[in-house]
């Protein structure tokens, strides 16, 4: 079955958060992470089912979903997990900043890496515990962990690190070497894990492929508490439906004790769209990441060819990280907005002087977008 992701859909009056910023301009966004593409048809349809039912009461994630995730964890991932490590939850930030609550008391340590996605960075205040961060480095073509640099930042009262695989916003998918090693140092000091695997289903390398962090080693899925959801891969994330993965019984009893009297349900078309992207939506998912790539290949070949700008390759995730720096101005970001392209600014991820770019878009959008901003770089 063909698949359009050309025709752009006009999502101007919907009340959408992207493109509601910049509101009566002709401003492209290509901020915040969702992508301009309809939603698989088997989930449309789904949807449509389910509002036809009528009755919209309190609902529990249906049996099927539950054994519809469980399918696909098994088959994609191998990793056989249980019906009651599932914890449901509507959205991830959520889950961030539960599991601040959860791994940490007031005034610890939470450790995170820098880039990195905006929660991240307020979720450990919001609780009250100390957000500590780490600079990535660059090793060659590709942004990586420094261990030591992490091993240092580790002090008697972390608890925590928060972990983003595949990254936000450097589109890195770390290998099971590099996770191994940052694993071991989690061990040696008694450290929990939150691994954040939104993007799990965005690799775009091909040949490559996500393991997720708790399967890595019988210690990992004693101490990992995995985040995952549909919602950037089916194109879902205003229906509301994530879920944590937590083998450890302790841990996992701490994580739902979080949430009394702060969560609430999920929505109940958000388990209507999940079931359907997981199970029957499979071949609009591979045409999505053949679309992807060519997508990232027309970022990184016009990036490359625009002085000042710089971007390591884009292994996973639908995201851009670009280094602005060599431009020379204090806000890159504004500089490309006054350009006609909305772009992520560094600063929200740690970083001033980069700019992340969503290119989950039609093509045509794409090329008017990057345009712009070589219009921009070279009015400089």
């Amino acid at each position: 079955m063909a698949f359009d992701f050309d025709t752009p859909v006009d999502r101007r009056g919907t009340a959408s958060e992207k493109w509601d910023r910049y509101k009566g301009r002709d401003v492209l966004p290509m901020w915040v992470a969702d992508m301009d593409f309809r939603s698989p048809p088997a989930v449309i349809e789904a949807l449509h089912r389910r509002a036809d039912h009528g009755v919209f009461g309190y609902t529990r994630p249906p049996d099927d979903l539950i054994d519809a995730v469980l399918a696909m964890l098994r088959r994609l991932y191998g990793w056989a997990v249980e019906a009651e490590w599932l914890v449901w939850l509507p959205g991830l930030g959520v889950g961030l900043n539960l599991v601040c609550r959860a791994m940490a008391e007031e005034g610890d340590d939470v450790l995170t890496v820098v880039p990195i996605y905006p929660p991240f960075l307020s979720a450990p205040g919001r609780a009250g515990r100390n957000r500590v961060t780490v600079p990535l480095v660059r090793d060659g073509g590709r942004w990586v962990m420094d261990l030591d640099a992490v091993e240092r930042a580790v002090t008697p009262r972390t608890r925590l690190l928060l972990l983003c695989n595949p990254h936000n916003p450097t589109g890195r998918l770390y290998s099971t070497g590099e996770l191994l090693a940052l694993l071991d140092l989690c061990r040696r000091h008694d450290l929990a894990v939150c691994s954040d695997e939104i993007h799990c289903g965005l690799i775009l390398d091909e040949g490559r492929s996500h393991v997720p962090t708790a399967m890595l080693s019988p210690d990992a899925g004693e101490r990992t508490i995995t985040l995952m959801a549909p919602s950037k891969t089916f194109n879902l994330p205003g229906l509301r439906c994530s879920f944590a993965v937590i083998s450890n019984a302790e841990l996992r009893e701490r994580f739902k004790k979080a949430r009394l009297g702060l969560v609430a349900g999920n929505n109940i078309f958000g388990y209507a769209a999940a079931l359907a992207a997981y199970r029957d939506s499979a071949d609009w998912h591979a045409a999505l990441l053949d679309y992807l790539r060519g997508n990232r290949d027309c970022v990184e070949g016009a990036v490359a060819d625009m002085p000042g700008l710089e971007m390591t390759h884009v292994e996973a995730t639908y995201l851009a990280w670009i280094d602005a720096r060599g431009l020379g101005q204090d806000d890159p970001a504004a500089l490309f907005e006054a350009a006609g392209v909305g772009l992520s600014g560094g600063k929200e991820f740690g970083t001033p002087g980069f700019v992340r770019l969503n290119f989950g878009c039609p093509r045509a959008t794409l090329v008017e977008a990057l345009g712009r901003m070589r219009r921009a770089v070279e009015s400089l």
